[in-house]
């Protein structure tokens, strides 16, 4: 079980960083569309020249927030959440494209705190900004201010905020994980002992043995840090390649990672003894290797996309395969809302409706996405206040998904 300041500062319709509240892809809205209409739901409003990227969106309140970039520069954008009208821009950096092959744009989506947004451009540029103006209240720097290296294709990952501290991956000698004061920025501690090269995956909470900690995926472990002081309590080696995406889940004592490339999963428990953490592996499969889509785990069971498999239904305890669909739908993005889910393929930007169940891939409903890009539609959907929304690099799609 974890839960952030972001979660407890969140009504239950808000949805305030990636992954939603709990970084688990779950929202626990109810009442929406049994069925997906052919045409699509009913599209309330659509927000353009929010500029290049593939962020996706936070909304608390009457605000969607999101990332993208103009020019020589990336800026987070404030939107009015009943219109999609520009509320505030500001700057956050640099702009481009890091790897080969490149793609334009900053990757991760914004954090909200309270009063506060942090966010992360792809040159590893962090800012705090005031979330009713957008006003500057602080700035980082991933390279210049920690010795961070960055990855092929940019940092990627969303901050994780809890209570009075900001926690970063930028790597460096000194400690890859870094935590900030959330008010000022100042640097509180940095996990000496764990100087993994980071990668995409953003951090999870877990409070495990009745310590509170911090875990990451790096493309050579899988590590929990004390949330007081950067201790590294557990670690395991893990070996990722090409590019480590997807965010660590936690359940209880057990925690479960998955990354593309031929990798597959893993399940470590994580027990305490007098002081002393040990992790041992459950399980170490290829049911799901998942790229960078996401797996949400619903009740005993995972979900996602398995490259080679298609989407899969996994046991989160056993890591065996309880169903897989790879002709009726392909690669892609998902969020559970209402015990179904909501899967985006990264092609096309179809939306499908699907039962989150162990008893097969059962839809209801799909539609077209409107006005797509020529670029691959990686953002997460999200679903916040009975809405949908869909970001396609300058445009943002809020469709209705409320049911009657």
């Amino acid at each position: 079980m974890f839960v952030s300041l972001a979660s407890a500062l969140a009504a239950a319709s808000d949805w305030p960083q990636f992954r939603g509240p709990n970084r688990d892809d779950v929202s626990t809205e109810t009442g929406l569309l049994k069925e997906l209409p052919a045409g699509g739901p009913p599209l309330a409003w659509k927000a353009t020249g929010l500029g290049a990227g593939f962020s996706t969106v936070s909304v608390v309140g009457d605000r969607v927030y999101t990332i993208g970039e103009k020019g020589d520069s990336s800026f987070v954008f404030a939107l009015n959440a009943a219109d999609g009208k520009q509320v505030w821009l500001a700057k956050l950096g640099k702009s481009g494209a890091p790897g080969t092959p490149a793609y334009e744009g900053p990757r991760s989506a914004p954090t909200v705190a309270g009063e506060l947004i942090i966010a992360l451009g792809q040159w590893g540029d962090l800012v705090c900004l005031e979330a009713a103006t957008g006003k500057e209240v602080w700035r980082k720097d991933y390279t210049e201010n920690f010795g961070g290296k960055r990855p092929e294709w940019g940092f990627a990952e969303a901050p994780l905020v809890d209570g009075d501290k900001v926690v970063i991956t930028p790597g460096g000698a000194e400690g890859s994980i870094v935590a900030l004061d959330l008010k000022n920025g100042a640097t509180l501690w940095r996990s000496k002992g764990f100087t993994d090269a980071p990668n995409y995956s953003s951090l999870v909470i877990a409070n495990i043995g009745g310590v509170r900690q911090y875990v990451q995926l790096t493309p050579e472990s899988v590590v929990g840090v004390a949330a007081a002081d950067g201790k590294v309590l557990w670690r395991v080696p893990r070996k990722g390649r090409v590019a480590v995406i997807p965010t660590p889940i936690v359940s209880d004592e057990f925690v479960y990672v998955s990354s593309g490339y031929g990798v597959g999963c893993n399940l470590f428990k994580v027990t305490e003894s007098g002081g002393k953490f040990t992790a041992q592996e459950a399980y170490a499969n290829k049911v799901m290797s998942n790229h960078h889509g996401g797996v949400v785990k619903v009740g005993d069971y995972n979900y996602g996309y398995s490259d080679g498999r298609g989407w899969v239904c996994q046991n989160f305890k056993t890591g065996e395969a309880k169903w897989e669909e790879k002709e009726k739908f392909g690669k892609g993005a998902l969020v559970c809302a209402d015990g179904r889910l909501f899967l985006r393929g990264e092609d096309k930007g179809t939306v499908v409706l699907i039962d989150a169940s162990p008893d097969g891939y059962k839809e209801h409903g799909r539609f077209e996405q409107p006005s797509r890009s020529d670029q691959k539609a990686w953002p997460h959907p999200v679903i916040a206040g009975g809405k949908l929304y869909l970001r396609d690099q300058d445009a943002l799609l809020c469709h209705e998904v409320k049911g009657k």
